[in-house]
């Protein structure tokens, strides 16, 4: 690679696509099944934890903490410990979290109302797979 070919900061430019490009680290991040309903749910107001996991309905108490580990790591929730008692810890976005779960949002609201569309298609799907386990 040519000194002309890197990116910012001395780097390769990102590719997703590469195995070993960072970026796909951090979509696998944001994009996990948690993760995008946390960076939603956030995007909403800050959480406490308990109050984060009634928002987020099946998740596990573990799956939780390890998630919000995960996106506090990459820089996307900010974790404020208070000094009380009982202790008390809330969880917000940082601005680059905020643009992150803005543009989850939106692939989670298309999801929303295209569920009509995907059940169609999988019911012709199935429909078409049955047909074919019948002729063998």
């Amino acid at each position: 690679m040519k000194v002309s070919e890197l990116g910012k900061g001395g780097l390769p430019p990102a590719d997703v696509f590469d195995r070993m490009c960072p970026s796909r680290g951090v979509l696998e991040h944001v994009t996990s099944r948690w993760g995008v309903l946390v960076l939603g749910a956030l995007n909403e107001r800050g959480y406490r934890f308990s109050e984060l996991r009634r928002k987020v309905t099946g998740v596990s108490e573990k799956m939780l903490a390890q998630t919000l580990q995960t996106l506090e790591r990459d820089g996307f929730v900010l974790r404020e410990a208070h000094p009380v008692i009982p202790p008390r810890v809330d969880y917000s976005l940082t601005l680059l979290g905020r643009e992150a779960a803005d543009l989850v949002a939106a692939l989670a609201h298309w999801s929303e109302r295209r569920v009509p569309e995907v059940e169609a298609a999988r019911e012709e799907y199935d429909g078409r797979a049955t047909a074919i386990a019948a002729v063998r």
